[in-house]
């Protein structure tokens, strides 16, 4: 689904990626976790082609990103932060980007109602609560049907009950075979929905694997502390 060779990006002095190697097979979950700083952001908006890498090579879907912008639609990716028009309603934001996709889905309805969404439709984005804007990010991220889904960040803002509601949704994406990368440091989230974890620390690919690879390999009775003893390792 995913290959990154060789990968390296750096922004003035600072080398943000140095040389990463990551394959993602097709279908699963994947929670791609770092401090700050790590690279995570830097490694997506490369996959996305918002980035340029300085060096390497990435394919999805067997196909090199250099050779053509088409593969994005092969992707629904929801960003950390969504910086919507403030003077868009919630309606016309989700028909806007329907029409830019150029697709009929009506899967928007069925989000909408998921999220309960249906009082704000009418409302200016600008007005809205943080928490409000995440379930709209969310509803324009998973109304199309791509085979590759970026989640950055996803909880954020998001009350106990809309969290639950985002858990069934990315599972059932899963079962219809999808591979979905998500970006979260809320580690008791990423330990319920993944399958594998990749982390990343300086730039490098530090781990990929199992949490309960993850945890033999540190030695540590639990994810957090598995986490907390790469961070300590290597800033000691």
């Amino acid at each position: 689904m995913v290959s990154i060779q060789d990968l390296h990006k750096k922004f003035g002095k600072n080398e943000v990626l140095s040389g990463v190697n990551l394959e993602i097979g097709e279908g699963g979950i994947f929670a791609v976790l770092g401090p700050n700083g790590s690279g995570k952001t830097t490694l997506i908006k490369c996959l996305l082609g918002m980035v340029i890498p300085n060096k390497g090579t990435i394919s999805v879907l067997g196909k090199n990103i250099k050779h053509g912008s088409n593969y994005r639609y092969q992707i629904d990716y929801l960003p950390q932060i969504a910086n919507f028009p403030s003077n868009l309603k919630v309606k016309e934001l989700i028909t806007m980007i329907k029409d830019l996709r150029g697709n009929k889905t009506t899967v928007d309805e069925q989000l909408i109602s998921l999220f309960k969404l249906e009082p704000f439709l009418d409302k200016k984005l600008g007005n809205l609560s943080g928490g409000t804007k995440q379930k709209v990010n969310l509803v324009l991220t998973f109304m199309f049907d791509s085979p590759l889904i970026i989640l950055d960040e996803p909880t954020s803002g998001l009350d106990p009950i809309s969290l639950i509601r985002l858990k069934n949704l990315i599972q059932a994406e899963k079962e219809k075979g999808k591979t979905i990368l998500i970006t979260s440091h809320i580690m008791s989230f990423v330990e319920e929905v993944s399958d594998e974890i990749v982390f990343l620390l300086e730039g490098k690919i530090y781990f990929k694997g199992s949490i309960n690879e993850l945890k033999t390999k540190t030695d540590q009775p639990d994810f957090e502390h598995a986490i907390a003893s790469i961070l300590t390792e290597n800033h000691a």
